[in-house]
């Protein structure tokens, strides 16, 4: 269907239309593997599992993401067998793993099968990642619009899909039925490379990156000003997870700025431009950054004990031991 999305019309693909038992019917009784039980790949699969189709899980052994398809029921094979059973192969690793497993998966893309991504990463960087997918096969995108946990817990979230190549001149309709099957409540159209410069921007900017340092700058300059923690900490992020943004996913900007003082609204209008102003410039950059290849750079050579370290940095920070504090004292009042 077509949708505007301000004065841009967009097709559109819902459940209404295109139903479960549409996408069963195209799909059939081709054997899925999912490649990697990791953010991603339970999430996908669990649903797949839910909706009946015939399903394979490709895990390393010596893995948490083994163990955890175990326990939730499914006997996980080598990542090459399950590669060679499949038709239908969801390329599910993290983007630094299926640079490095590729040279065993690709002897098994035999003519005819299906290759599907949730990310267009390792296509869209292909210079890099060396992801080349024989010409034979369909390579298709689904990429759902959060973590796989979202597929679960909220009975779906939306996705985009493309089309990188249709050696069966059917990858359309094979990348809207796995769509509906993993649990989309829509889907739109993109490319592997929009898809990959958007998500990069979107993780890095306002999704997590952004936010992120927004509120430390804004805790840290309360906290020097001789506000208590708890105080910086409901003023900079409890009252904003808790209360202000459920008010925008539930209608819109104007629709929390309507539900808040003109002291709250004045100064909100006023301020979001001069934040709008500087960042703008921080934007581009990143944007800039992203199309040249240099975070794919960094996100393939990231060290995972590095990661882990700045991570376990942020939870012992103050800022996030008063969210902690103040977690604890919100489930309380539960």
């Amino acid at each position: 269907m077509k949708i505007n999305f301000g004065d841009t019309p967009e097709e559109i693909t819902t459940r209404d239309e295109f139903s479960l038992e549409k996408a069963r019917q195209i799909i059939g009784d081709a054997q899925i593997a999912i490649l990697g039980y990791g953010v991603q790949g339970q999430g996908q699969a669990l649903n797949l599992r839910d909706n009946n189709f015939d399903l394979i899980i490709g895990q390393r052994e010596d893995t948490q993401s083994y163990k955890k398809a175990q326990q939730d029921g499914f006997n996980p094979m080598p990542i090459e067998q399950a590669a060679e059973k499949a038709q239908i192969i969801f390329f599910l690793l993290s983007d630094a793993g299926q640079k490095e497993v590729w040279p065993r998966i690709k002897p098994h893309l035999t003519p005819g099968k299906t290759l599907v991504f949730a990310h267009g990463f390792s296509v869209a960087f292909q210079d890099q990642t060396e992801v080349i997918p024989p010409e034979d096969i369909d390579v298709i995108l689904v990429a759902p619009k959060g973590p796989g946990i979202d597929l679960r817990r909220k009975g779906g979230i939306n996705a985009s899909w493309a089309i990188h190549q249709d050696a069966s001149g059917k990858a359309r309709e094979k990348a809207l039925a796995l769509g509906i099957a993993i649990g989309s409540t829509y889907l739109f159209e993109t490319t592997f490379r929009k898809e990959t410069y958007s998500d990069l921007v979107g993780e890095r900017g306002t999704l997590v990156g952004g936010v992120a340092g927004l509120m430390e700058a804004q805790y840290n300059e309360l906290r020097r000003r001789g506000h208590s923690p708890s105080e910086a900490f409901n003023d900079t992020v409890e009252e904003a997870t808790r209360s202000l943004i459920p008010l925008i996913n539930e209608n819109g900007l104007a629709f929390l700025l309507e539900n808040a003082s003109m002291t709250a609204q004045r100064g909100a209008l006023d301020w979001s431009r001069k934040f709008r102003d500087v960042t703008a410039p921080v934007f581009a950059e990143l944007y800039e950054k992203v199309e040249s290849g240099e975070e794919a750079k960094k996100a393939l050579e990231a060290d995972r004990e590095g990661i882990d370290a700045e991570i376990e940095e942020i939870k012992q920070s103050e800022m996030w031991k008063a969210g902690e504090s103040t977690r604890k004292l919100r489930k309380k009042d539960n």
